[in-house]
């Protein structure tokens, strides 16, 4: 049975953890197969609010076998702090799976994202400083250490001591800063591989094994595609691929193991960091997002940049993830607004522009050209059907599902599980393309 991919389309932050949560219950096994500790997942247990950062979200599930692919990089003292965390809820962690060929964010990965950003100045990339990115370059150097050799106990104290006194030349060298003891990361890092042994495995193995047996396959990613390291707004990007196609390298599964993709998009846009943002509202409209979104960074605290849906943008991750369906989040936040748009256009030296453009300096200079539409004025955080939302909402919805082009299979109005609309088929066009707006496409 083809497996589910589930991704952000926007700059991360969109409600993927609600989303995979709500479709848990039909799964045998979540992978998480791309990004470290630098993302995070939100989601309500009960009265419990859960923040993970390594861990799949599948794990609150007890049939559920959650899985860290080989293409996640993983700091080993973040994931056991967070599995004990788990733990103490009464959460079993003992299901988990680690692949053997997940690099290891070591200390000094995190001191040289410090260093590397301060030195950057005004041009900082916004970084949540974890040591993502210099993880991924010795990933790509070829001189990473995995969790495979943690299981050698001796070789991998002796690597990890002779990795940080080459760092250290570094850190020293170029930066100025204080090295790193040898001695004292190899010693911390050995407890960590001690500790984490029982729970490595061949999970590419694993996770074909249960699509060949049939069973129901989700994979979980992290961040937005608008940060993917090829296909974002480099360089204000994460250190990884997260359109959907890198499910197969992270996870070790074949295109034609992935049979829907659902990509999951906020009602508008947030960003956290530096880079371009044609849509933001640096204005008493982006803080009444911020404020009634609760737009703060899972993993930073930082506060998220808000601005309205953009249609370029998102018909742009569509098209390249090859989306099959939307799932439309917190639409319950644009309630408070008396008119709502959308960007539909840019506007570039004069020229309109309706695909995504690829220069990023092209990017920075557009424009937003909106479509304007009349706003609702009431909570719908109880709506469970679509007929309950008011007109003015379901014409949004109508207008964001006909522009896509994929139909929107979930609307989320409030934090909460419950607080979800789901569709089938064509439910969505209740306006039989019929859209209430303001003003027409200059």
């Amino acid at each position: 049975m083809p497996g589910i991919v589930v991704i952000g389309t926007q700059w991360g932050d969109e409600g993927k953890g609600k989303v995979i949560d709500l479709l848990a219950d039909d799964m045998h096994m979540v992978v998480r197969f791309q990004g470290g500790n630098n993302a995070g997942h939100t989601i309500m247990l009960g009265d419990t609010t859960i923040r993970l950062h390594l861990v799949p979200s599948g794990i609150l599930y007890p049939h559920i076998t959650p899985v860290i692919g080989g293409g996640v990089i993983v700091n080993p003292a973040v994931l056991l702090d967070e599995m004990e965390r788990l733990s103490s809820l009464g959460i079993d962690v003992e299901r988990l799976r680690v692949s053997y060929n997940s690099h290891l964010i070591m200390p000094y990965h995190v001191v040289l994202d410090g260093l590397m950003e301060e030195r950057r100045g005004g041009g900082r990339l916004g970084t949540t400083l974890r040591g993502i990115g210099p993880t991924y370059a010795d990933k790509a150097a070829r001189q990473g250490l995995r969790m495979q050799d943690m299981l050698d106990a001796s070789a991998f104290f002796r690597k990890v001591k002779e990795a940080v006194e080459e760092k250290n030349q570094l850190i020293q060298g170029v930066y100025g800063a204080d090295p790193l003891d040898p001695v004292a990361v190899a010693e911390e890092y050995a407890e960590y591989a001690q500790r984490l042994r029982p729970y490595l495995a061949d999970t590419a193995s694993l996770v074909r094994g249960a699509l060949d047996e049939g069973k129901n396959v989700l994979f979980e990613g992290a961040q937005g595609f608008m940060l993917d390291m090829d296909n974002g707004t480099y360089p204000f990007v994460t250190s990884s691929n997260t359109v959907a196609g890198a499910v197969c390298a992270g996870a070790g599964v074949g295109p034609r193991d992935v049979g829907e993709i659902i990509g999951v998009t906020k009602a508008y846009v947030t960003r956290v960091g530096g880079g371009p943002f044609p849509t933001e509202q640096d204005n008493e409209i982006g803080r009444a997002m911020q404020e009634v979104g609760r737009e703060f960074g899972t993993t930073t605290g930082r506060r998220r940049r808000c601005g309205w849906l953009d249609m370029v943008a998102l018909k742009y991750a569509v098209r390249s993830n090859t989306l099959t369906s939307l799932a439309l989040t917190k639409l319950d936040v644009l309630s408070q607004f008396d008119t709502v748009r959308v960007c539909v256009a840019y506007r570039y030296r004069g020229e309109l522009i309706k695909e995504f453009p690829p220069v990023l300096d092209v990017l920075c200079r557009c424009e937003p050209v909106y479509r304007d539409f009349p706003g609702w004025r009431v909570d719908i955080s109880g709506a469970r059907r679509l007929e309950e939302l008011p007109v003015e909402a379901r014409s949004y919805l109508d207008f964001v599902q006909e522009s896509a082009g994929v139909p929107i299979r979930l609307v989320s109005v409030g934090p909460e599980r419950r607080q979800t609309i789901l569709l089938d088929g064509d439910e969505t066009r209740l306006l039989q393309g019929r859209f209430l707006f303001f003003d027409d496409l200059p």
